[in-house]
């Protein structure tokens, strides 16, 4: 089966009219459509293995363990790791960057320290690490874009600027939620070793789209989150190497998680039973590990294959519209399926509302990167981004749609 039109009727959702159009979905960026397949393992889940995990002898509480730790070892597979205890499940991107911020900053982090974050990163992926900063005493810093339009992704000339021995983290995104640049990871966990500094890669927008091993990435930690990868919303991964996660203390307490409580205190299990406390989002982990099946069906080098050119045929569509500014890798640089753009005297909300009337599903604002847009002049730009059902027909109504925009706003 090949990305586009072949994966479809996959989707139910996609089979609908919006305000008497054919759905034009191009929000994949902030959460994906779910296939038939996914929705048939959460469904088989509730119907019949529906139990609490870990604790239960009897039957359907072993089952649900059984295929709930079965999933833990298809993601692991998906990410390349080479232990499935270095698969921790948490509710999303955003939960696993806080984690690590909470837990591991807690035991290494120093005053004078360093965390470097790029200025292209989502707010999840910002705040966490201010956060734990401040705690600690310590500075966050940030690696520039280049470019006026940030087309040359990140300013890599001042690479050694930034990344000194001060730095104890080097924390960034995989791709770009905004510009769908892609970052090359490797080359920067590569940097970030030799000057003694661990790596958290956000993949959140890459992990379901392109290639990935965490081994050739050579990073410490991983994130993503399920909802952006055809999985169910509430469930995400934090990806940690082994000896980092069970040398970090827990991030909440709660049952599943300890070996022994006593009035006195308490011991925990090792990673990652550590880091879970409390019941875990069975379903959503089930469901993700269908999703990594369904993706790996299809082959994430198609999916990259497609989603570039998608995004290349986007960008080349939109420069042609009059008043419009577009954002990211010009034509011919490595990009993802995503496009953001703004128009001269046109609000984003109101391109993404003239879209809609016309069936194309678009989002505007600032895309939880607020510093980035400042820096780049703009309140908010609209954005379309694109996955494995979308087709370059679609990419003709998105044209079609934004020359109905700037017809009727003049």
């Amino acid at each position: 089966m090949r990305p586009g039109l072949e994966t479809r009727p996959d989707f139910p959702v996609l089979a609908q009219q919006v305000n008497g159009k054919p759905l034009v979905y191009l929000d994949s960026g902030a959460t994906s459509q779910k296939p038939r397949q996914v929705l048939a393992a959460v469904d088989a889940y509730y119907e019949r293995d529906n139990a609490n995990v870990h604790r239960g002898l009897h039957a359907l509480s072993m089952r649900a363990t059984e295929a709930f730790e079965k999933s833990r070892a298809r993601i692991a597979r998906f990410v390349g790791a080479a232990d499935p205890a270095e698969i921790v499940f948490t509710r999303g991107t955003t939960e696993s960057v806080n984690l690590v911020a909470a837990s591991w900053c807690s035991a290494n982090l120093r005053p004078g320290d360093e965390i470097l974050l790029t200025e292209m990163e989502h707010h999840s992926n910002m705040v966490p690490w201010q956060l734990a900063a401040a705690r600690a005493g310590a500075t966050v810093r940030y690696l520039p874009v280049a470019g006026a339009d940030a087309e040359h992704g990140l300013d890599l000339d001042r690479l050694d600027e930034f990344l000194t021995p001060r730095v104890k983290l080097f924390a960034f995104t995989h791709i770009s939620n905004t510009l769908g640049v892609v970052n090359p990871a490797a080359e920067l966990c590569r940097r970030a070793r030799a000057v003694g500094a661990a790596t958290l890669i956000d993949a959140a927008q890459s992990v379901g789209h392109e290639p990935l091993d965490v081994q050739a990435l050579g990073c410490d930690f991983l994130v993503f989150s399920g909802h952006k990868m055809c999985g169910p919303t509430g469930i995400g991964v934090l990806y940690g190497r082994k000896a980092l996660l069970d040398a970090m203390p827990p991030y909440q307490g709660g049952g599943g998680m300890i070996e022994n409580v006593e009035f006195s205190g308490s011991t925990f299990k090792p990673a990652p039973e550590r880091f879970e406390a409390g019941t875990p989002d069975i379903a959503g982990a089930i469901g993700l590990a269908a999703a990594c099946d369904y993706i790996d069906g299809i082959g994430r080098p198609a999916i990259a294959a497609h989603d570039h050119r998608l995004g290349e045929l986007a960008r080349a569509a939109l420069e042609e519209l009059p008043g419009i500014r577009v954002l990211g890798p010009r034509a011919g640089s490595p990009r993802a399926g995503m496009v953001s753009f703004a128009f001269a005297n046109i609000h984003a909300h109101d391109v993404v509302t003239v879209a809609d009337q016309q069936g194309v599903a678009l989002r505007g604002g600032h895309h939880c990167n607020m510093p980035l847009m400042k820096k780049l002049g703009l309140p908010s730009t609209a954005r379309a981004s694109f996955y494995l059902y979308n087709t370059e027909e679609e990419v003709a109504a998105l044209a079609a749609a934004l020359r109905k925009v700037v017809k009727f706003f003049g």
